[in-house]
């Protein structure tokens, strides 16, 4: 167990000092097959105006170019 500190200032010190939190474990969600994610990346302009420009549905056709590209690395 810590003693207090006797100094006053150092008692001051310790009382403004941050809180140790403890971090609860990630938990992974399970994996459910063919859901989508919300997130958010950065993609050149060009790129994006790409896509936007055969109108709705280019975040699909964005996500059909990267699953092409996943199975050819395999």
């Amino acid at each position: 167990m810590a003693r207090r500190p006797l100094n006053p200032k150092d008692a001051a010190e310790a009382l403004f000092a941050p809180a140790k939190k403890t971090v609860a474990p990630a938990r992974e969600a399970p994996a459910i097959p063919n859901t989508k994610e919300l997130v958010s990346i950065k993609i050149d302009s060009v790129v994006l105006e790409y896509f936007q420009n055969d109108g709705p549905g280019w975040q699909d056709r964005i996500n059909d170019v990267l699953r092409d590209a996943m199975s050819k690395n395999d």
